[in-house]
């Protein structure tokens, strides 16, 4: 009997919309907060920029990756990644980070993000004394002197990670989206850490069956 070429496809939305991690697989190895796998990783390094103070970015340099993560193209050869610190918004589609497909939530935080930094004529950096372990800078973001992490929690587009990951050196900041999220509410959409250690594990299920699209 010939089986439906649609068949495999429906199956890894099924996982995907499961929440079962691993499938017939078994489980898979423990993920953290972020959703990447619990494996022994370096020692974050020490931030090699200014940092504990805010410096100026040009907007104009600033390129938006997702609801909290912006790219600083200081030149064509130094592009600086920025992990924005304080909050978690939900996941666009990501391919190459094992995201096969967009959280709900997603491409609208991105499209918050990429309106605020749009519209703000100063934007502020503040940097954290460490890279994140993936040689991330962290940092909080200010446009037009307000901070962008307490922004997203607002529009209920992030959730706060201060509870989860601390102040990082910076108390105010962190204080402010605290009180943010609180008066916010809970975000409607599911905790952006558990959606990426699912989405992995279905990336994981759709690679070893040939099912993983290539863009």
């Amino acid at each position: 009997m010939r089986h439906s070429p649609l068949l495999p496809l429906a199956a890894a939305m099924a996982l995907a919309l499961s929440g079962a991690p691993g499938g017939a697989d078994g489980p898979p190895a423990r993920p953290n907060r972020k959703g990447e796998q619990a494996e022994p990783r370096a020692e974050p390094k020490p931030q090699p920029r200014p940092h504990g103070r805010r410096v100026s970015v040009d907007p104009g340099r600033i390129e938006i990756e997702d609801g909290d993560t912006v790219v600083v193209r200081w030149t064509r050869t130094d592009a600086e990644v920025v992990r924005i610190l304080g909050i978690d918004a939900p996941e666009t589609r990501r391919l190459e980070h094992d995201i096969p497909y967009a959280q709900p939530f997603g491409p609208e935080a991105q499209a918050f993000a990429q309106g605020a930094f749009a519209t703000a004529t100063q934007v502020e950096l503040l940097r954290a004394a460490i890279l994140d372990p993936y040689g991330r800078t962290l940092g909080y973001a200010f446009l037009n002197g307000h901070n962008y992490s307490v922004l997203a929690v607002r529009a209920r587009l992030a959730e706060e990670s201060v509870s989860h990951y601390g102040d990082n050196g910076f108390p105010a900041e962190a204080a402010e989206v605290v009180a943010a999220a609180r008066e916010a509410g809970l975000p409607p959409f599911e905790p952006p850490h558990l959606y990426r250690a699912r989405m992995r594990d279905l990336a994981r299920w759709m690679k070893e069956r040939g099912l993983y699209p290539e863009q």
